[in-house]
């Protein structure tokens, strides 16, 4: 069937000159360059209007205006003329083609165009990019990095959206005017006044989850989450009771995703071709185009910034904008209360394939994870802003601002290197506007300054920010990324920082897993002094090191602060830094990453029939063959300084018998080890093919889905009903004050936490904890440690299993705890 479009797209010139006329006046204002740019940024992209016009913009900087003078630069719309099925792995499709010339206004280019369809829930819209034919006579495209929609990735031309009617028609409207109207307590509202009067900040929660879409539910995608909440808010309404897997969901009132934006996509060689959207051919303007859906597995912190405004259509099963507010949606209007969405945002860096996709004003020069951004241009500052407030619309109460640390440049003034703190707060500060309703909102800051500076886990205070910005909140010290607890004393080495967590810690994030802590777990030597308490085997002392009951306890019922779990964690799935999405640092990534197999994959996971289905084709049928050949690669990969094609020549050394030139022990062992078939093949492309096929049967391997089934009750409940405990008891999140006690009990190989604390608005609410934190077995007598009669208390939550005949003098084992609460007829 035929979609019914106009014959033509056609520059609407009265509505262009008026456009003209607003960004004159904008530009011969009073206002400042960086003032006059945040207005422009926002017209810039394409806005579907309710007259049916669309208004586009592109910013299209001086250096690359001067380059193209004498070239026609043109506006490229794609409109589908056959019915595209959202969701088929792979289609071929027709186009028509429309090509007309904007505006050019210094370094814009401006229109207001007729005849381009918008995108619905149910129907893509017309695709746009500018296009011009550059000196080598090669046909270039300039990318809109502000889009509302792109289905196809980054690489492809962007999508118009219908955003006004996406907005009208979400869900959860009563909850946004709720909560753009609601009022903070008055010494709240009094210390934001100054800087953000009449607009209502949301108020941080009493706990975070951490989520990747992409790991998260069996689908992978946004809607699949969509199905899992409303699943259980159906069954919570209805009195069903939950499985274990469904009780990790809940208890939290709100959840943090991994950045969603796009992410970099694969390349077979350093192109700006898109992988998804492939021109087959042309006749006339009558283009023949293959779609391909977007496959794209990443943790999502590889961006290339270019489309950060929208999401990444791999964690769409619709590849709808919709998808996104109907999660929103769900999660706000959840059966025992509202819980918020915190967008996490990376705009310290960018990938490299950001070369190919943005101008050069945009980036600074090359870091350790590719690209610095140039923040302090004012129209580059300006756009990012923008783009973080049209992401933000999408609903999102909260943001988390990844590596604040990054955001530093050189100031000649002072002839010092700074950080940027004025746009780290001016992210905190961006308005977000739904259907007339604004709201400021809850912030969090990662940021580990004076990172990267020599002995920086030391030094960091993790404070900077929040003594800037007083509402705002940081990762504190025992959340980041060198958090450890698999190995043997690792609390007992942290005591320093958990008394700052203790008396100072209300705005640090708190707990023990997240996605970094996780994935550095992996890079531990196995050979190190491992704390085997945990576990059997070095994938149980990680699960249960990483979703421990005395740190549990002590972060939910105890501490001070903002707690935040991972679902990997919690379901007990394995987690790594993954992506199957470049294939210029792929085999770097993973002889980095080879450890996940010893830390999180057992024999049995490895051979399950459905689990490692690309290596095993490969040839590698059992897991200790690709640790072997991992373990060799790591090797001779740090040997060969990460050169690849002297890494193969190094492996056929080996493989073909020149045992005097093989320099790595290894590979000699692998020849014996029935890897024959891989190894005696072994080239640069199957190299990079390995590399590519580990990934993505890690990717899979990681989805939470895969071990709902092992879940043990007694394990769930205990983690829901102390984070119910902290939902009843939010006094707790403040410092540690007045009488409250905390301490620790060493002994030569042991470590427990203990204290007391009481809720300063009524004493009677008090909570007293101790929690054996790892070691041999430790005999407790709280009253002598604490100088309490422990007849006044009663068990108020205990690890599993644990049975206390004598409160007075009681034996706990590593990772054991205890919460207790004042008896009723001492709080009466």
């Amino acid at each position: 069937m035929l979609l019914q479009t106009k014959p033509s797209v056609q520059l609407v010139e009265t509505e262009t000159h008026k456009l003209i006329d607003w960004v004159n006046q904008v530009e011969h204002s009073e206002q400042t360059i960086f003032e006059r740019a945040q207005m422009l940024a926002t017209k810039l992209g394409a806005h579907y209007r309710p007259d049916g016009l669309v208004e586009i913009g592109f910013w299209t900087p001086l250096l690359i205006a001067q380059v193209m003078r004498k070239m026609e630069i043109y506006l490229e719309v794609l409109t589908p003329i056959d019915d595209i099925d959202l969701r088929a792995t792979e289609q071929i499709v027709h186009f028509r083609r429309d090509r007309i010339n904007l505006i050019q206004q210094g370094e814009f280019h401006w229109g207001v165009v007729e005849g381009m369809n918008p995108g619905s829930r149910d129907q893509i819209g017309s695709f746009y990019w500018l296009r011009y034919i550059d000196q080598n006579d090669q046909l270039q495209a300039i990318r809109d990095p502000l889009a509302y929609s792109l289905p196809y990735g980054v690489f492809a031309p962007a999508e118009l959206y219908d955003m006004e009617r996406l907005q009208n028609e979400r869900q959860d409207l009563d909850y946004i005017r709720r909560t753009s109207a609601s009022a903070l307590p008055d010494k709240e509202q009094l210390a934001l006044a100054k800087a953000t009067p009449r607009i209502p900040r949301i108020r941080a929660p009493h706990n975070i989850l951490q989520l990747h879409i992409g790991t998260a539910s069996a689908e992978g995608t946004m809607e699949g989450l969509t199905q899992i909440y409303q699943t259980i808010s159906d069954k919570i309404t209805a009195g069903v009771p939950l499985t274990p897997a469904e009780e990790n969901y809940i208890g939290y009132d709100a959840v943090q995703f991994l950045p969603t934006e796009p992410t970099i996509e694969y390349r077979d060689e350093y192109s700006p071709e898109s992988e998804f959207f492939s021109f087959m051919g042309a006749k006339d303007d009558i283009l023949t185009i293959e779609l391909t859906k977007p496959h794209t597995q990443d943790w999502g912190y590889d961006v290339p910034i270019l489309g950060s405004s929208t999401t990444n259509p791999a964690l769409l099963g619709s590849l709808r904008p919709d998808e996104v507010i109907d999660l929103i949606s769900t999660l706000h209007n959840f059966a025992t209360g509202p819980i918020q969405v915190i967008y996490d945002l990376v705009y310290g860096h960018a990938d490299n394939q950001s070369e190919l996709l943005l101008s050069r004003q945009f980036l600074k020069g090359p870091n350790m994870y590719g690209q610095d951004l140039n923040h302090q241009f004012p129209m580059v500052r300006s756009i990012f802003l923008e783009m973080q407030r049209r992401k933000i619309n999408t609903g999102a109460d909260g943001i988390r601002v990844d590596g604040g640390q990054d955001f530093r440049f050189f100031n000649p003034l002072t002839g010092r290197v700074e950080y940027d703190d004025a746009y780290l707060l001016a992210m905190s500060d961006l308005v977000q506007e739904i259907e007339g309703c604004q709201r400021l909102l809850f912030t969090i800051y990662e940021d580990g300054r004076p990172w990267p500076q020599e002995g920086w886990e030391e030094i960091s205070t993790y404070r900077e920010l929040i003594e800037l910005k007083p509402d705002s909140y940081q990762w504190g010290p025992l959340i980041f990324a060198h958090n450890t607890p698999t190995l043997k004393g690792f609390w007992e080495r942290k005591w320093r920082r958990v008394c700052e967590v203790i008396y100072q810690g209300e705005n640090w994030i708190t707990g023990c897993a997240n996605h970094d802590t996780v994935r550095r777990g992996n890079q531990v030597d196995p050979e190190a002094d491992i704390n085997w308490n945990l576990g059997h085997n070095l994938a149980q002392v990680l699960r249960n090191a990483y979703d421990n009951h005395a740190v549990t306890l002590w972060v939910y019922g105890f501490s001070p602060g903002l707690p935040m779990d991972f679902i990997n964690a919690t379901m007990h799935a394995p987690w790594m830094f993954f992506r199957n999405t470049d294939e210029r640092y792929g085999v770097k990534v993973v002889s980095e990453e080879i450890g996940f197999l010893d830390w999180q994959i057992t024999p049995e996971i490895y051979q399950k029939r459905n689990h490692f289905t690309r290596l095993k084709h490969l040839g590698f049928k059992r897991l200790d063959d690709v640790r072997e050949f991992g373990k060799a690669l790591q090797t001779i990969m740090e040997q060969k300084d990460y050169n690849i094609s002297e890494v193969v020549k190094a492996v056929r050394l080996c493989m073909e018998g020149q045992e005097e030139a093989c320099e790595i022990p290894k590979i000699k062992a692998l020849n014996r080890s029935g890897m024959l078939r891989f190894l005696g093949k072994l080239d640069l492309d199957r190299l990079k093919s390995f590399a590519r096929l580990f990934m993505e049967d890690c990717y899979e391997i990681c989805n939470v889905s895969h071990y709902s089934y092992h879940l043990k009750p007694e394990q769930t409940q205990f983690n829901l009903s102390l984070r119910n405990f902290r939902h009843q008891h939010p006094w707790l999140r403040r410092n540690l004050a007045g009488m409250d006690q905390f301490n620790k009990h060493s002994e030569e190989n042991a470590t427990v936490f203990y204290g007391v604390r009481s809720n300063p608005e009524q004493i009677e609410d008090s909570v007293l904890m101790v929690a054996h934190m790892g070691g041999d077995p430790v005999t407790v007598e709280l009253e002598e440690w604490l100088q309490v009669d422990m007849s006044q208390w009663e068990i108020a939550i205990a690890s599993p299993g644990l049975q206390i005949k004598n409160l007075k003098k009681f034996k706990l084992k590593d990772s054991q705890g205890v919460l207790f609460r004042l008896s009723p007829q001492m709080s009466a």
